[in-house]
């Protein structure tokens, strides 16, 4: 450690420094005391020493055991608060680049997110080159993204390339149980990045989750935690873009999954965070690159296409693709194979997509039951759904249901037209209808089915303008903040005074139109297959579980193909 560094220690830990200066020397003068005290002891005629000891109380000597004692519970109360985290905790969370363990070539299935990250990365390098055309050094940067799609690992790549003091922090590290802990913990994070910013020519502070402390302020006037919140995210704006006598090289990083707008509005400013980055789910170009990356380092069949994977992967994150990729590994070596195979991908798949088996035993009538339920699902599915392949149907139980039918579009799908609202409907009603028909009754399986249809029929119409009697206008935006998320219809009972009665009636019976309606077609449908019905029941009750290549089989054999995608 230079001069340099030596004076900049001093200037971020100066409190620590004297109180251990001060301690120290007392440890000392209690030796130098003890040390002439002995010898001064020795020294004595032999009666005087005898004296002396015989004068000496025992309760003086229990009470040199009690303080001994207790300056050791003292000391190590204060070694806990000035070393071992304490006051200081955030002081020593930095991080060397070199200890990240994540390089720039490691971040892979985020192309376009790759690029306007590397211009960031080239401004921290190179901050002369900025200073010339008289521009000056961005000050944050937030990534918005859904969980699971490499916001902190992007940092960390930050971290590595820049080759900068790394400083991570999370948001619920900032709330605490006293008015004023959010803001000395900002405080302290900031000091130390100043300094070691002057040391290392700059720094990187990443804040994961920051919407908890970065949330609107409230109105709010006295004290406790609405106070506490408020001062936190105030310290943090003035960390920001505050009143410094030099502008230091510090870069913060920040991660959410929640909407920049859901942000304070001063902090979204622009002098704050520059760049907002919106890191979201990789697309099949990228997926297949992702399998590429993982399945390398594992040893696997060299058979296996990862073009395939990722088009099976739809809506996978780059974590979910990781996961399958483990799991598929332990189950390769459970099965005592040597390399992972397609196998062991596809039962992988099925537990990152649809969940782990559950060790719940379905009685024969059960089964029964179950396998007309989810054969009604995969045929209404696989004849009307526009998007949609059926991938997967299976009468084993996960996740707490006892069947479970899947499909997915074979391409990320941006834009929801009528048919695909319609065809999900459909499908879900196709379950009811089914055990209708076989069983001439139903069960309380088509809960969640129904749940699902009347809440796709409750938007169309009250949402999206896609009911009969041609009332147009997003409804739900009358109603409080939140009601869009609600698949229930008591929410309309708070809009009272919003819309009037007769509106409201109308938009209620274009919602049961809609389920009519599509309840009529999927009644006609089955009907007409009613022995593709029995066919793909029968193959669910002996396989228990049908892959795609299976399914597409059942419906070649009965003539059926898949719809075309409407224009409507």
């Amino acid at each position: 450690m230079n001069k340099q560094e030596i004076r900049k220690y001093l200037k971020l830990h100066w409190v620590k420094v004297v109180v251990i200066t001060i301690i120290a020397c007392i440890l000392i003068s209690i030796i130098i005391l003890t040390v002439i005290g002995i010898q001064t002891f020795s020294q004595l005629e032999s009666f005087y020493r005898k004296s002396m000891l015989a004068s000496v109380p025992l309760q003086i000597f229990l009470y040199l055991i009690v303080g001994t004692v207790s300056a050791a519970i003292s000391t190590g109360i204060f070694v806990y608060f000035v070393w071992g985290g304490g006051f200081t905790k955030l002081g020593k969370k930095r991080v060397r680049p070199e200890h990240v363990n994540v390089k720039w070539s490691d971040v892979v299935g985020m192309e376009a997110v790759q690029r306007e990250v590397w211009e960031v990365i080239s401004l921290m390098k190179d901050r002369a080159k900025v200073k010339r055309v008289g521009g000056k050094i961005i000050k944050g940067v937030l990534m918005v993204g859904p969980p699971g799609c490499g916001k902190t690992y992007l940092a960390k790549a930050i971290a590595t390339e820049t080759g900068l003091p790394f400083l991570p922090a999370v948001g619920s590290e900032f709330i605490g149980m006293f008015v004023g802990t959010g803001t000395s913990k900002m405080k302290s994070l900031f000091k130390e990045a100043r300094v070691l910013a002057e040391i290392h020519g700059g720094c990187l502070i990443f804040i994961d989750e920051i919407d908890t402390i970065a949330r609107p302020r409230q109105n709010i006037s006295g004290y406790g935690a609405g106070m506490s919140y408020n001062a936190t995210v105030n310290q943090l704006l003035t960390e920001l873009d505050g009143l410094r006598q030099t502008e230091n090289n510090i870069v913060i990083l920040a991660a959410t999954n929640v909407n920049d707008s859901e942000l304070d509005p001063a902090l979204m400013r622009a002098g704050r965070f520059d760049r907002k980055i919106y890191i979201n789910k990789p697309n099949l170009e990228d997926r297949e690159k992702l399998f590429d990356y993982y399945l390398k380092k594992t040893k696997f069949d060299p058979a296996i296409e990862t073009s395939v994977l990722a088009k099976r992967a739809v809506g996978f994150t780059p974590a979910e693709i990781s996961s399958m990729v483990r799991e598929a590994s332990l189950i390769s070596i459970r099965n005592k194979r040597n390399n992972v195979t397609y196998k062991d991908l596809s039962e992988a798949y099925d537990r990152v997509m649809f969940g782990l088996k559950s060790q719940i035993v379905l009685s024969e009538k059960e089964k029964l039951w179950t396998a007309y339920h989810e054969a009604g699902h995969a045929i209404v599915a696989y004849l009307t759904h526009p998007t949609d392949d059926v991938i997967k149907a299976s009468i084993i139980p996960r996740k707490g249901t006892l069947g479970f039918v899947g499909h997915l579009p074979a391409e990320e799908t941006y834009i929801r037209k009528r048919d695909w609202f319609l065809a999900n409907i459909k499908t879900c009603l196709a379950s009811y209808v089914a055990e209708n028909l076989k069983f001439g009754t139903t069960s309380s399986g088509v809960d969640s089915d129904f749940s699902y249809a009347l809440y796709l029929a409750h938007q169309m119409a009250w949402r999206w303008g896609m009911g009969e009697s041609g009332i147009i206008g997003n409804f739900y935006s009358l109603g409080s903040s939140g009601l869009g998320q609600n698949a229930s219809l008591g929410w309309s009972q708070a809009m009272s005074g919003s819309i009037s009665e007769k509106t409201r009636e109308k938009l209620d019976e274009d919602t049961q139109k809609i389920m009519s309606q599509c309840l009529s077609e999927v009644k006609e449908i089955l009907a007409q297959e009613r022995d593709l019905l029995e066919h793909f029941a029968q193959e669910l009750l002996k396989k228990e579980e049908l892959e795609y290549d299976e399914i597409v089989e059942i419906f070649k054999k009965h003539g059926k193909g898949r719809p075309q995608e409407s224009s409507s």
